[in-house]
């Protein structure tokens, strides 16, 4: 498990992406059980928050659905040991 610090920066850093409108912030997290792939989106720079929040485990594909990035699978080709 990462150390609080490390969660506290990672939720700072999400809370400012949002604030500056980046339309997907992506956390491939090694730490986070057998590994996973959090895709957060739709940000509300209001709020500082993201509107939808996926979790996948690795192995496990999950798209990017908006930005310069759309349509990018995360797969096993990114997350294999």
């Amino acid at each position: 498990m990462a150390p609080a610090a490390d969660a506290h920066s990672r939720d700072e850093r999400r809370r400012r992406y949002a604030l500056a409108g980046i339309p997907v912030y992506v956390v491939i997290d090694d730490f986070d059980d057998e590994g996973t792939v959090t895709v957060f989106s739709s940000p509300d720079p209001d709020k500082g928050t993201y509107a939808t929040k996926t979790t996948v485990s690795y192995g496990t594909p999950v798209t990017v659905p908006e930005g310069p990035a759309k349509g990018l699978v995360i797969g096993e080709e990114v997350t294999r040991p």
